[in-house]
């Protein structure tokens, strides 16, 4: 078994600036190269060392030098590896233990700028009102431009309640926001749950960290107290951005009849090449005995939806893939992130790290997320009036240097604007638009899961698909079609 464990490899999302990264690690041993080496160009790189040694207008230390030279080879192969100095290999560790110092958002780079993609709950980021698409152009003094995206992370971390000061260009805002900040010690509850109405439970997973499959027992195991006859259960994976992939087959494990697969992954060590299955071998790392064994068996047969947005990522698409494949669940909002690959950390001295890309993941049918994602079975916008800031977000397609899918033909942004006044119309509608707070009596999404739970007509909405340029609707918001899949026994 704990051989086993130690060959579980790591599922990652991006950069994360001030919050607890998406990623988890892997004991994996590292294969020794058998190929030759490349003498003469090796030769070439050691010239350059040497010419800028004797010849650049200053001194340059020989370990910045060497550092940017491995961080700059590592970042070329795709957005999810990088090269984790000290720093950020501490941050790292942190993160999948859901604690960590910082201002609480997921960034990525666009032209330059550091770019918003989600404020975690509850954070001082979210309290800010910092909206997903904002564009952060100066840090305190420093402008962003010129920065590489881990020495804008770098300025963001720091002590817990020290300010930074934050410039935001905002899209369809004549003026620089100016926001300042205090850092916090942020302790992400990664789920929660509740009743919302009697019968039905909505259960939140926000990221997959090391405590999620032992929280998320001891929340359905809350909520079947509270109700034992439990109509329909909402699992809601919108904006959850990944995480330890042991939690993502914890979770699958939960709902899935049992030992079946949740999730294969295939590249070209032999150990990437792996099935792992709704065991507790598979999932329960850190636990004393089986943290789902407590469970109600009515867990395995309630009704279900998912909830997936562009915002679902890596974990959370694997998740919904393997739900969705074994019927176990309804699918219902709209297309997730795409990503479809597996990180593993391989650490190179006592405090370093490289972050490397070293499989694709598939789910149980065999279907790969990559580049692609979760197309919802029902496909439900954030609002009746549109998808709110999730229009102006960027998907695993949209990366440049992103992996390609080795199944399916990509597909880009979930929703396809054609036409610029239409376009404007969308992101006016979601300037407007205030945070969401998910399970809330304001949640759109959710009462449309609801209702399909309960065999109401579900408002869905068209989709596009970028790579056919066709309208599509999942289903029928009909009654007749709009009801749960029959219970599993």
């Amino acid at each position: 078994m704990g051989k086993r464990l130690k060959n579980i490899g790591l599922i990652s999302l991006g950069m994360i600036a001030g919050v607890a990264a998406s990623m988890q690690f892997s004991a994996m041993a590292q294969k020794n190269a058998t190929a030759p080496l490349p003498v003469e160009e090796l030769r070439q790189l050691a010239d350059v060392f040497g010419l800028i040694k004797s010849d650049y207008v200053e001194p340059v230390d020989d370990n910045k030098l060497l550092t940017e030279a491995i961080s700059g080879m590592v970042a070329s192969l795709d957005p999810h590896s990088a090269y984790l100095d000290k720093k950020s290999f501490k941050e790292l560790r942190e993160g999948t233990q859901g604690k960590f110092v910082g201002l609480g958002i997921e960034v990525g780079m666009e032209d330059g700028y550091v770019k918003i993609i989600s404020p975690i709950e509850d954070s001082p980021a979210y309290r800010a009102n910092l909206k997903p698409g904002d564009l952060i152009t100066r840090l305190d003094s420093t402008p962003v431009k010129g920065l590489t995206l881990d020495e804008a992370v770098k300025k963001m971390r720091g002590e817990p309640n020290t300010k930074i000061t934050l410039t935001i260009s905002r899209k369809n805002e004549d003026k620089p926001i100016v926001v300042t900040i205090v850092r916090e010690t942020i302790k992400v509850q990664s789920v929660k749950a509740k009743i919302v109405e009697p019968g039905y439970a909505w259960l939140r997973i926000s990221q997959f960290q090391e405590p999620t499959v032992e929280d998320m027992a001891k929340k359905i195991q809350s909520l079947y107290a509270q109700d034992p006859n439990i109509k329909g259960l909402v699992l809601d994976l919108r904006n959850d951005p990944g995480g330890v992939l042991p939690g993502a087959i914890g979770v699958s494990a939960a709902f899935l009849p049992k030992d079946v697969p949740v999730v294969s992954t295939n590249g070209q060590l032999p150990d990437s090449k792996a099935i792992f299955y709704a065991k507790r071998e598979f999932y329960a790392a850190r636990a004393v005995g089986d943290p789902l064994a407590k469970l109600p068996e009515a867990v395995k047969s309630v009704p279900m939806v998912v909830l997936v947005n562009t915002g679902s990522a890596s974990a959370s698409e694997i998740v919904a893939g393997a739900l969705q494949d074994y019927k176990r669940a309804t699918i219902i909002g709209t297309q997730s992130f795409g990503k479809g690959s597996v990180q593993t950390i391989r650490q190179i001295s006592a405090d370093t790290a490289v972050k490397l890309t070293t499989a694709r993941y598939y789910t149980p049918n065999g279907r790969s997320i990559q580049a692609k994602g979760i197309v919802p079975d029902l496909n439900v916008e954030e609002t009746a009036d549109g998808d709110g800031f999730n229009v102006l977000r960027t998907r695993e397609a949209d990366l440049q240097k992103h992996l390609t899918n080795d199944k399916e033909a990509e597909v880009g942004k979930g929703k396809v604007v054609d036409e610029l006044e239409e376009e404007q119309r969308l992101v006016a509608l979601a300037k407007k638009a205030k945070p969401l707070e998910y399970g809330s009596k304001d949640d759109y999404q959710l009462a449309q899961a609801l209702n399909h739970l309960k065999g109401l007509p579900v408002k869905t909405t068209l989709a596009k698909v970028e790579d056919k340029g066709e309208e599509s609707e999942s289903k029928s918001d009909s009654k007749a079609e709009s009801k749960p899949e029959p219970k599993k026994k």
